[in-house]
C-alpha cells in the first residue's frame, strides 16, 4: 500500500519540488492546488489497489500457501489482539470507568498491532520458510491485531460502565468464536477443542484483569 500511495503522489511531488526551484532562482512561486478531494481519491485508489492486489496474491496461492502466508498472520494477530487487550481494558473499566477503559483499550491495541506486526515482519523474511513477503504477513499481523483490541474496547464509548461491561462480554464471546471458527475452517482444529482452548485463555486474562480493577 505504501508503494501505490507513493506512485500516486510521485506527480504532486514533483510539481512542489520544480515550483520550490523556481522560487530558489527568482521566479515567481506557482504552486499546484491539491485539494482535500484529490487526496481521498487517491487514498481510495490506494487502498482498492491494495485490496485487489492481496486478493489475486491469494488466489495464486495453494492451500498451503494461503494458509502459510495469509491465514496465520492474521490469526496470530487476531489471537493476540483479542485476548492479550482484555486484562488493561477490564482493569481500566473497574478502576477508572468507561472513559479510561476505551482509552487505555485503544492504546493497547495500537501499540500491541505495531509490536505484532514488527515482530511477524522480523522474525521471518520468508525466503527460507517459504511464507512469503515479511511487509505482507506483518501488516496482515498488525491489522488484526488492533481489530481483535479495539473491537471490545469500543462498548466504553457508553457512559454507564455497568451497561459498557455487558456490551464488552457479548462482543469478547462473538471474538472468541470468530476465532474458533477460523482454526476449524483453515486449521481442521475441532469447533469445540477450538472453543475451549480460546475461551480458557480470554477468561484467565479477563479475570487477571477484573481482579487487578477490584484490587484498590
Amino acid at each position: 500500500m505504501l508503494r501505490t500511495l507513493l506512485e500516486l503522489s510521485r506527480d504532486r511531488v514533483g510539481l512542489i519540488h520544480r515550483s520550490l526551484l523556481l522560487t530558489a532562482i527568482g521566479s515567481p512561486l506557482i504552486l499546484p492546488a491539491i485539494s482535500a478531494e484529490a487526496v481521498r481519491t487517491d487514498l481510495k485508489l490506494a487502498v482498492s489497489k491494495t485490496a485487489a492486489g492481496l486478493l489475486q496474491s491469494w488466489r495464486r496461492q495453494g492451500e498451503r500457501g494461503q494458509i502459510l502466508r495469509f491465514v496465520q498472520p492474521s490469526l496470530i494477530g487476531l489471537i493476540d489482539g483479542t485476548i492479550s487487550t482484555l486484562a488493561p481494558i477490564f482493569a481500566a473499566a473497574f478502576l477508572s470507568g468507561s472513559r479510561a477503559a476505551l482509552l487505555i483499550g485503544l492504546a493497547a491495541s495500537l501499540g500491541a498491532a505495531i509490536s505484532m506486526g514488527l515482530s511477524e515482519a522480523l522474525s521471518d523474511d520468508g525466503e527460507l520458510s517459504g511464507r512469503g513477503s515479511s511487509l505482507v504477513r506483518g501488516t496482515l499481523t498488525g491489522m488484526a491485531t488492533f481489530v481483535g483490541g479495539t473491537f471490545h474496547a469500543l462498548p466504553f464509548m457508553i457512559n454507564d460502565t455497568q451497561t459498557a461491561l455487558k456490551l464488552a462480554y457479548v462482543v469478547v464471546a462473538i471474538e472468541l468464536v470468530t476465532i474458533a471458527w477460523v482454526r476449524r475452517r483453515f486449521l481442521e482444529v475441532p469447533l469445540h477443542r477450538s472453543l475451549v482452548q480460546v475461551t480458557i485463555g480470554g477468561c484467565v486474562v479477563a479475570a487477571v484483569g477484573v481482579l487487578i480493577g477490584h484490587s484498590s
